[in-house]
């Protein structure tokens, strides 16, 4: 679980605050819940302390995970890219091979991924298929139904 996980100095910026929010505002609220349900007496029968210490633990497993990402994480920057190719930051318009229709990809790191807007991690399997590829090039991604077959169009940056 080495793995460097791309991300842009907002992304970081929101998932750290993000981890500061859960340790110091969720955690503390979740005790009390714990403590109030421990003083009702006996805890064998106690279904609101046994919920609330399974809800602390999904809680702390989200913050190691996410602690894990940054500690992960390099930081892009923009300038260091080359423009040709496709990598971070790239916005790419593909013609899909199969279907004959276009496509816009826009590739990102861990916490800015909106895939209904065609923002995907650039560790997706998509972004690793496509990864290196100039205009002209083609893709051909496995994918569990069979082969995604991508010719690559454009590849912008945007400011």
């Amino acid at each position: 679980m080495s793995d460097i996980i791309p991300m842009t100095r907002e992304a970081y910026n929101r998932k750290k605050a993000e981890v500061e929010r859960l340790e110091k505002e969720e955690l503390p609220r979740i005790a009390e819940k714990i403590a109030a349900a421990r003083a009702e007496g006996d805890l064998s029968e106690n279904a609101e302390y046994h919920a609330q210490r399974e809800t602390m633990a999904l809680l702390q497993a989200r913050i190691n995970k996410m602690k894990s990402e940054l500690a992960r994480a390099q930081i892009m920057d923009g300038a260091d890219i080359p423009k040709d190719v496709v990598a971070f930051g790239a916005t790419v318009v593909v013609r899909d091979l199969d279907l004959d229709e276009e496509e816009t990809f826009t590739f990102v790191g861990a916490g800015d991924e909106d895939y209904d807007a065609g923002r995907y991690l650039i560790t997706s399997p998509l972004g690793q298929g496509l990864l290196g590829k100039r205009v002209g090039d083609v893709a051909e991604i496995p994918v569990p139904k069979g082969v995604l077959r991508y010719k690559i169009v454009e590849i912008r940056y945007d400011t």
